[in-house]
């Protein structure tokens, strides 16, 4: 059992540290001031290493739950992971309400509403997920430090 939970806290880690670079690679994607062409060329990566981060953050929250973490990590975690997961989706669904909004042009309320809620998911992409995943970061990185945790180093 404990051998177990020694994996598990590992595979969080490596989930974690992961998710840490990824973030890293996506603000500096998206706020490096490059060229337009240069942005196009490197898209496909970007929107690769999105998915990774969607993905990295629903396994985190899994592992977290799975692994029974509790108090305050558990609780960073989950944010970090959930914002892991909510940036990716909000950000289709900004796209999608969007979308639906130029369908709906002619449809005074489904207009706004669409409006509204590409907005809304807009701000969660660009501000909320961002934050969110900041402050599950810090949290869970100086709760392990305070523990003295093996959450950086490796397990034998």
């Amino acid at each position: 059992m404990k051998k177990s939970i020694k994996n598990g806290n590992k595979t969080i880690s490596i989930i974690f540290l992961a998710s840490v670079a990824i973030f890293i690679l996506l603000i500096a994607y998206f706020a490096a001031p490059t060229s337009a062409q240069l942005k196009q060329t490197i898209f496909p990566l970007a929107a690769v290493l999105a998915l990774t981060f969607f993905l990295l953050g629903a396994a985190l929250i899994v592992l977290t739950v799975k692994q029974k973490i509790k108090g305050k990590l558990k609780k960073y975690l989950i944010l970090t992971g959930a914002s892991s997961a909510g940036f990716p989706a909000s950000v289709l669904l900004h796209n999608f309400f969007y979308g639906l909004g130029i369908i709906a042009a002619n449809i005074t309320v489904l207009r706004y509403l669409m409006e509204g809620l590409h907005a809304a998911f807009f701000i969660i992409a660009i501000f909320v997920c961002p934050i969110g995943f900041i402050v599950g970061a810090i949290g869970s990185i100086v709760i392990f430090l305070k523990k003295n945790e093996p959450f950086l180093r490796h397990h034998k």
